[in-house]
């Protein structure tokens, strides 16, 4: 981690909430606030004038609101990492997981009397971290005289999956993918999908999902995405429109059926159930894994023990170890693992932990996972 610290632009409508953050962030080592904005307007200029690597920018606010300044803020710096600071109301659901298909690093909800001010601290420092060093990564990649580099592109949520073919595993991509001995593919046909996301987790499922869409016809897709309970619904019907297949949070007793993409509620854990065969969603209202409700490791854990060799798990960009130890039971019962190659995860801590585990059959950057997907679904194992 470099020693220069990171350098922050707090943008909010209200002086207090900038003052209490500021205070926050100034208290951080390895953080510097670089400056305040009070509306997005503001914000386009001073970013320009303060050149920060992260923006904190809150969803509504008068003159210009976050998703107005958005894009022009990463027009103005494309190397701008800019977490949406949302309230918990499933119209900003709507609105941060658009400003995630704009090119949002990640969001953040505020506090509430369920969000306590302590978490809401944590959490805003581990993200502001988190989305500051992989933007301080891509801004030491450029070349002198380059032009930028363009943002990893996803689909906008709400669209119907692309007529394109997805990128294969030999696009300019594919080079960046690290080359290590993993485990063979399992040579069970594929009964399941289930797949795990945090931190840039919105934007990498859809373009994945957008992929997939058309060959998951016969097998149930889960999703844990680390999410709070208000964002949830939202997020799995913006991944059903992405796929082209209906997308729902998942309840409790409800049959996991094939061309459903099954989403974990926020605040609990998704896991699966056996009755007479047939495999069912269980809702676990326990307590969190990893520091996280919902986990990833519930579920790939159960996933696994339901659907043996024949479930394919996927990790994706996140930050954390959640999700190691289900690679480690996907594993174990016989069933395969990918995961995101670190040049193309926003965070790769999820799936860097799940690579460390040496139980991943292919690592690979995100346009080539959709592809590779569909060729196992149909058949191909090499």
């Amino acid at each position: 981690m470099s020693a220069e610290p990171l350098r922050i632009l707090i943008v909010d409508d209200s002086a207090v909430v900038r003052g209490v953050v500021a205070k926050w962030l100034g208290e951080e080592p390895g953080l510097f606030v670089a400056g305040t904005s009070r509306t997005g307007l503001a914000a386009v200029a001073d970013v320009v004038r303060l050149r920060p690597h992260v923006a904190v920018l809150d969803v509504e606010m008068p003159d210009m609101d976050g998703v107005s300044a958005l894009p022009l803020l990463l027009k103005a710096q494309p190397d701008l990492a800019v977490l949406m600071a949302s309230s918990l109301t499933r119209r900003n659901a709507d609105i941060s997981l658009r400003c995630l298909a704009l090119g949002a690093a990640d969001f953040i909800a505020k506090p509430t009397a369920e969000v306590a001010q302590s978490d809401y601290r944590r959490d805003l420092v581990a993200k502001i971290r988190a989305v500051g060093e992989h933007a301080r990564r891509r801004a030491r990649m450029r070349t002198p005289g380059a032009a930028p580099e363009p943002r990893p592109a996803a689909p906008a949520f709400g669209r119907a999956p692309a007529s394109a073919a997805p990128a294969s595993a030999g696009s300019s991509f594919a080079a960046a993918a690290p080359a290590a001995k993993h485990r063979a593919f399992s040579v069970a046909p594929v009964r399941a999908i289930a797949i795990g996301a945090s931190t840039g987790g919105p934007q990498a499922l859809a373009a994945l999902l957008n992929a997939i869409g058309p060959s998951i016809g016969r097998v149930p897709v889960l999703v844990t995405q680390h999410m709070p309970a208000a964002f949830t619904p939202t997020l799995a019907e913006h991944l059903g429109a992405a796929s082209g297949r209906p997308g729902r949070e998942a309840a409790h007793g409800q049959p996991l059926e094939p061309g459903v993409i099954h989403v974990a509620p926020g605040g609990k854990h998704l896991t699966v159930a056996l009755k007479g065969g047939a495999a069912f969603a269980s809702i676990d209202d326990g307590p969190p894994e990893n520091f996280c409700k919902p986990s990833v490791d519930p579920t790939f854990r159960t996933a696994a023990a339901a659907y043996g060799s024949g479930l394919l798990a996927v990790m994706l960009t996140g930050m954390g170890s959640d999700g190691a130890a289900g690679v480690r039971a996907v594993a174990s019962a016989g069933g395969s693992v990918i995961a995101q190659d670190e040049a193309t995860s926003v965070v790769w801590g999820m799936p860097g932990a799940a690579v460390a585990t040496g139980c991943c059959a292919a690592v690979l950057p995100l346009p080539a996972i959709g592809s590779r997907i569909v060729r196992l679904i149909a058949g191909e194992r090499a």
